[in-house]
């Protein structure tokens, strides 16, 4: 009952989070898109930095924007910053359900790192606490000033972080904290500076005095920051389920090709929404796919090393029976499942055959399973079974 009831815990956290997720993602893109959209028009009202006209849902709307904010407010002003605010909390529910709750299934892999599942936990709470520390004194630099140093700055911390996350966790845990790292950052960009700048220049404005433009500037910033990032942190948000991406044994590698795919991606888009001649933009297209040719090149599975002898069918099964089947069987042992993961049930040599590709990606080519290495599965059992999936 326990496990069916973490399920549930663990499903509706991850919906939860899908859903503000998407909300906030959705207005991130749109406002960014709408300020490369904005032009100057007659008659603009005194103060207004540009408009513009669009259309959907059947209605059309014209949108201004200030250069600071207006002399009086309306009465009715609309913040966007639920949808921030709950895909952290909703990530934080989902942290704690999935890796915390498990900690030494999800977090842990002693071939990397032997710690009790409360070091685990106390190492992913400082680091990302700490991240966000980092980043945010990197912006209130001189670097501030120097827009491509500040990003090469920014960069250089992710990889840091994905160097440190790949020498403490597991596998799938360390990618995983990597999209966790840059979203709360993201996050914390939105209630720890945007909202409390917003909220400095409305308080300006109703005591009479002109707001400082600093406070807009940087808010501005910390958006655009949001952005760029957005794309990355996705992916990485998602590669646990692929152990192409978390088997590999340099992740910072893998992390670096992500942040310059992703971040090229979406500096097409906003440019292209800003209006600059495709000429002028189209460098950043192949810088985008030779990222992500790169990304598959290193990501390519390697063949297994054997010493030429035969693997039996009893050898295949008496690995997958020491190290799988507490899982993969139609009634796992394992008290963590009540069914077997995905539906996977590996209990004879049929079996095996039918999920193969899954074994060799999951348990071959990485070592995603067994989860944490609970069993300690060795490296040359894994060379064994390689062996025989190679031979079917």
């Amino acid at each position: 009952m326990t496990a069916f009831l973490a399920d549930w815990l663990n499903l509706l956290a991850r919906w939860a989070h899908l859903i503000v997720g998407i909300g906030w993602i959705g207005t991130s893109f749109y406002f960014v898109a709408l300020d490369f959209k904005l032009h100057k028009r007659e008659g603009m009202a005194e103060g207004v930095y540009g408009t513009a006209w669009q259309v959907h849902g059947g209605g059309f709307y014209q949108v201004e924007k200030y250069l600071v904010a207006p002399k009086t407010l309306p009465p009715e002003l609309i913040w966007y910053r639920w949808d921030a605010y709950l895909t952290l909390l909703t990530g934080l529910a989902l942290m704690v359900v999935q890796y915390y709750w498990n900690a030494r299934q999800y977090l842990i892999d002693p071939a990397v790192m032997e710690m009790t599942p409360g070091e685990a936990v106390l190492i992913s709470m400082f680091s990302l606490a700490g991240g966000w520390l980092i980043y945010d004194r990197l912006c209130r630099s001189w670097l501030v000033r120097h827009t491509a140093l500040l990003a090469l700055a920014v960069f250089a911390l992710i990889l840091a972080a994905a160097t440190l996350y790949s020498h403490v966790f597991s596998g799938r845990a360390a990618l995983l904290h990597v999209g966790a790292f840059i979203g709360t950052i993201m996050a914390i960009n939105v209630f720890g500076v945007i909202i409390p700048n917003q909220r400095k220049i409305v308080a300006s404005l109703i005591a009479g005095e002109a707001p400082d433009p600093a406070l807009g500037q940087t808010g501005k910033q910390r958006s655009l920051h949001n952005n760029y990032l957005t794309l990355p942190v996705l992916l990485m948000m998602v590669s646990n389920h692929y152990p192409l991406l978390t088997g590999h044994p340099h992740a910072w590698i893998v992390v670096a090709l992500v942040v310059v795919a992703g971040g090229s991606i979406r500096h097409f888009i906003n440019r292209h929404e800003a209006g600059d001649h495709f000429a002028k933009i189209a460098w950043v297209l192949p810088v985008a796919v030779v990222a992500l040719v790169a990304l598959v090149v290193v990501t390519a599975p390697r063949s297994a090393a054997t010493d030429g002898a035969a693997v039996t069918d009893a050898q295949a099964m008496a690995i997958v029976a020491k190290h799988c089947t507490v899982c993969h069987a139609a009634h796992p042992a394992h008290e963590g499942f009540t069914e077997p993961p995905k539906g996977v049930v590996l209990d004879d040599v049929a079996d095996l055959r039918r999920y193969a590709q899954a074994v060799d990606a999951q348990a071959v080519h990485s070592n995603a399973m067994p989860l944490g290495n609970e069993t300690g599965m060795t490296p040359a059992e894994r060379q064994e079974l390689g062996a025989w999936i190679a031979a079917q």
